[in-house]
């Protein structure tokens, strides 16, 4: 039987997304790409106008570039180009005397294809939602909620309904739950979470001023902002621009019991600026601080991702790219499932490379920040020694440049990368030229002008930098028979493909290393195993 067909008849779709935000569309542009008949489910019939997801790394504009939607998206941004989007971090105040340059993705620039970009997620939907319309395969139901969830032998069923009270019920051979912290499909298809409640009501405002514009001339470049002050033990007050000179987000600690009238928020926010300045808001929300990670990112023919699968506080900008690296990560996989080249152990390979990564990003960087954050502000005080803490906020500028080449994602404990025995897929890493097992391959120019990225084919790509005939025979062969779609790419063992230092890289479809090895040679019976490895026979 097909995954067309099931006892309950034809499937309306292969893969039926539930959340239509950026991670849903952008797994429905990855789907509908590679011909995969989508359906999308998304309660809201426009993008909601909430700023928020707004720093997208070079690694996230990777996606775009694939997706054909990079030149669109960086037209969207709301801050002119040559502004800037740079970060920074201020002690009491911000326009106290101690601050230095944050989150400077820019040191990292030379091992990704594309540039990083910042822009209000809503007008990042706007950019997908147009993609996903000029995708054949992909219908999207603007207006309908998931209802329900439930999933047999054959397939899945989603049950939906719509504002007038109309219901359906849809089949299809997947379902992903792209629908957010407060999931459906998470809670119906049985997938347990575990939870750290750091027992913190935060506040979300979002504003006019262009006083506040002008209080903030002294910091060029500068896009978005975060305040440490001793009486919050680690957590911010966290400052980001929507636009250029008028309107602004900013998130903090609130107390317990806050509501929108009994706080002054424009005394709160004049307070962590450091002088008074003109406000008019415009929306005003709450939400709880907390960590969660989902205890598997599969079960059985049901998947979760971005929101679903994992929340944090929005720290350091890692939510809506992990959410997108979800999608892509998860999407081709798919793919490779339901045309044959693909097996169970590939698909099980998405919650074994994307959740222990998250988690480390979670240990490694955001509970680390604030409890890094805690001890210094309960350990150093100008007011107490200003030359220890002058010599402590220099030292932490420096690691706040460490911690960018940190924050390397990488693959290398996933069981189909041809990767070292006992090695562990995490966040925490090194920016490197060379190519490793499990990790982002760098971009390097080849000897025709191009890109290599540029190059890469929609499967797996055998970069062949100086083998010999036989070995590509060898692959060709393999790729042949197990019906693996594989592009391979000659070059000579020379120029910048030289850094890869190896002779043969495998390349998978979301630009990972699978494999590589330093000889040029390599036998058909070890092409035809590392084959079967990396599609998870």
């Amino acid at each position: 039987m097909s995954t067309e067909q099931t006892s309950h008849g034809a499937h309306d779709a292969e893969v039926v997304i539930v959340g239509g935000g950026p991670v849903g569309m952008g797994l429905a542009i990855e789907l509908g790409q590679r011909g995969i008949r989508t359906i999308v489910v998304e309660r809201y019939p426009q993008p909601q106008p909430i700023p928020k997801g707004q720093n997208l790394t070079q690694r996230t504009m990777e996606h775009f570039h694939f997706w054909g939607i990079e030149k669109e998206l960086r037209a969207a941004r709301t801050i002119p180009p040559e502004y800037g989007i740079g970060g920074l971090t201020a002690y009491g105040t911000l326009l106290g005397s101690h601050v230095y340059d944050w989150l400077q993705r820019d040191l990292v620039q030379q091992y990704y294809f594309t540039a990083n970009e910042r822009l209000p997620q809503y007008a990042t939907e706007a950019v997908l939602r147009k993609r996903v319309a000029e995708l054949p395969s992909v219908q999207t139901l603007y207006g309908w909620d998931a209802q329900g969830v439930a999933q047999d032998a054959g397939g899945v069923s989603v049950t939906i309904t719509d504002r007038a009270g109309s219901r359906r019920e849809l089949r299809a051979a997947y379902v992903v739950g792209c629908d957010g912290a407060r999931s459906l499909v998470r809670e119906q298809a049985g997938f347990t979470q575990t939870r750290t409640d750091h027992d913190r009501m935060m506040v979300l405002l979002v504003f006019r001023s262009r006083e506040l514009h002008q209080l903030l001339a002294r910091y060029p470049g500068k896009s978005y902002y975060n305040v440490l002050q001793p009486e919050l033990k680690g957590y911010w007050k966290f400052f980001g621009r929507v636009d250029l000179g008028n309107t602004w987000f900013f998130h903090a600690p609130v107390p317990p019991g806050t509501t929108k009238e009994n706080f002054d928020f424009a005394a709160y926010l004049h307070e962590a600026v450091g002088a008074p300045f003109d406000v008019e808001f415009e929306h005003i929300g709450f939400w709880d601080l907390r960590f969660m990670l989902a205890d598997s990112y599969r079960q059985g023919r049901a998947f979760i991702a971005g929101d679903a699968a994992h929340s944090h506080p929005p720290y350091g900008g890692y939510g809506v790219n992990s959410g997108l690296e979800d999608a892509r990560n998860l999407g081709w996989k798919l793919a490779a499932a339901l045309r044959g080249w693909g097996g169970e152990r590939l698909l099980d390979s998405y919650d074994a490379e994307r959740r222990p990564v998250f988690q480390s990003t979670i240990r490694d960087f955001i509970a680390k920040s604030i409890e890094t954050d805690k001890q210094f502000l309960e350990t150093f005080d100008p007011g107490r020694d200003r030359a220890a803490f002058e010599q402590a906020w220099g030292a932490r500028a420096q690691g706040a440049v460490g911690e960018v080449h940190a924050f390397e994602p990488h693959y290398e404990g996933s069981p189909v990368v041809g990767g070292a025995p006992g090695a562990v897929s995490s966040a925490q890493g090194s920016h490197r030229f060379e190519a490793r097992a499990g990790h982002h391959l760098a971009p390097a120019r080849l000897v025709s002008g191009r890109n290599v990225f540029e190059a890469l084919g929609p499967g797996y790509t055998l970069l062949a930098l100086g083998a010999g005939p036989g070995t590509l025979q060898a692959f060709n062969d393999a790729a042949r028979e197990l019906s693996l779609p594989l592009t391979i790419v000659e070059e000579p063992a020379a120029g910048e493909t030289a850094r890869y230092e190896a002779s043969l890289v495998l390349v998978r479809p979301d630009q990972f290393v699978a494999w590589t090895v330093r000889q040029p040679q390599v036998a058909p019976q070890e092409a035809l195993r590392l084959l079967r490895l990396v599609r998870g026979s």
